[in-house]
């Protein structure tokens, strides 16, 4: 049986692409392998959000180029972003690269395979982008097997002046709420998921394309009432224009629900949010984080920042200091402006320097890292329930888990010991110690 690999390169949501592109391969007949087991075929599914995403990929392709140049790669296939981004272009700079495919039309490959496997190099990428997974799509979990990524929707209608995801991914298209719920139903049959990931460009705005309002509320309802192994369902990329009484108090009353909201405000200004056509204004965010913490006790928020926009002064950054200073999110990521061609962005002035911008992010995560240092402290010696994720190699009997403020690959870890513990299972955990941005635990 022939081979398969794959790179995921990216978020979340490129993720599930990978994952619905190699159920696909499977279903055709080839094997799941490494890229050092001698594939006869490897895919790069790409990212291009911004620019040091796009050099990431482009070093994963000239990667595969070199173990194709030793063989140990049998045809390198190239998805997602990079070749919606750069149509008609790549197949001709990399001829290593034996065909590539865009974000609408990964799922085609399989009906490719034979043409690419005699040696015909092939692009496929549609200009109309629309392709929209579905609860019969073939999946294989390319995560543990305690979790998964449901994506909810594809594409976005909120036209930040400095994101090129709409001309990536396309207009808004949500799943129909039915589909999500099957979908769930066929990840957690195995008994072994517990925790699900609600993820989509715009998760708040789930549903409004098809039902005339937003159903994230309607889905998190149904999805809690079901009867499985899930006890943590969490979810991803809310955007805070679009949140709802009924979505508030629904992740408030539903105890499946991980009490943790990510919800990306990108800064504090008034100036730059109306720049970055974001549709919420500091008394808007600031309204919004009183609410959620007066109807959710306990909740958990994480955010994501950006320095260094266009026309940003000192000034502009203080506020998002103050800000952030004065919310205290548990949670923050920050990010230096990326300038994207074709954005309204790019072509505002002036343009922040390089170094200002590193400078701005440095003190940023400064202030961050002591509010982090100083959550983590007021966690010692309370009791947790922690999911653990792995064992750590070695004689200490310590094991790797999160707590339920914790997404994977994004937050903070909890280093557990004890002895006999299982992966994919829920413990109460002791904190005995905090670092920057983990806990310390024992097993109780």
């Amino acid at each position: 049986m022939p081979k398969v690999a794959i790179t995921s390169l990216g978020c979340p949501r490129n993720l599930v692409d990978s994952e619905v592109l190699l159920g696909t391969l499977k279903r055709h007949g080839y094997t799941v392998s490494g890229a050092d087991k001698n594939p006869d075929l490897l895919v790069i599914n790409t990212c291009s959000f911004i620019q040091s995403a796009r050099e990431e990929s482009v070093d994963a392709i000239m990667e595969a180029a070199n173990l194709k140049r030793e063989g140990k790669v049998g045809r390198i296939v190239v998805c997602g972003c990079l070749p919606q981004l750069y149509k008609g272009k790549l197949l001709d700079e990399l001829p290593e690269v034996d065909a590539v495919f865009g974000t609408s039309d990964f799922a085609k490959l399989s009906s490719y395979l034979k043409k690419i496997e005699r040696g015909a190099r092939h692009e496929v990428v549609s200009k109309k982008v629309d392709y929209l997974y579905d609860d019969s799509s073939p999946r294989a979990l390319l995560t543990p097997k305690h979790y998964a990524y449901i994506k909810v929707s594809e594409g976005c209608d909120n036209f930040c002046s400095y994101c090129i995801i709409s001309r990536l991914r396309g207009r808004l298209r949500s799943r129909t709420v039915e589909s999500v719920l099957k979908e769930i139903k066929n990840v957690s049959r195995s008994g072994s998921v517990k925790e699900l990931e609600i993820v989509g460009q715009d998760t708040t705005l789930f549903g409004k394309d098809n039902y005339g309002r937003p159903m994230l509320a309607e889905l998190l309802k149904r999805a809690s009432c079901l009867k499985n192994s899930v006890e943590w369902i969490r979810v991803l990329y809310t955007h805070p224009a679009h949140y709802t009484d009924e979505l508030i108090d629904t992740i408030a009353g539903e105890d499946k629900i991980c009490k943790y909201l990510d919800i990306p405000i990108q800064h504090a200004s008034d100036r730059m949010l109306k720049n970055m056509n974001r549709k919420t204004k500091k008394r808007d965010i600031m309204d919004l984080i009183e609410k959620l913490r007066a109807r959710i006790p306990g909740i958990v928020l994480r955010t994501s920042v950006i320095v260094g926009f266009p026309g940003e002064t000192d000034k502009d950054l203080k506020e998002l200091l103050d800000l952030i200073k004065e919310v205290k999110f548990q949670r923050l990521g920050a990010f230096s402006y990326s300038k994207e061609d074709g954005t309204p962005a790019s072509k505002m002035r002036p343009q922040v320097p390089e170094k200002v911008k590193l400078q701005r992010l440095d003190e940023v995560m400064r202030a961050q890292q002591k509010i982090s240092e100083a959550y983590n402290a007021s966690l010692a010696g309370k009791t947790l329930k922690v999911l653990i994720d792995e064992k750590v190699e070695g004689e200490r009997g310590e094991f790797l888990g999160r707590t339920e403020s914790d997404a994977p690959e994004i937050d903070g870890i909890v280093y557990v010991a004890g002895k006999g513990l299982k992966t994919g299972r829920f413990y109460d955990v002791k904190i005995t110690d905090s670092l920057e941005y983990d806990l310390v635990g024992e097993a109780v």
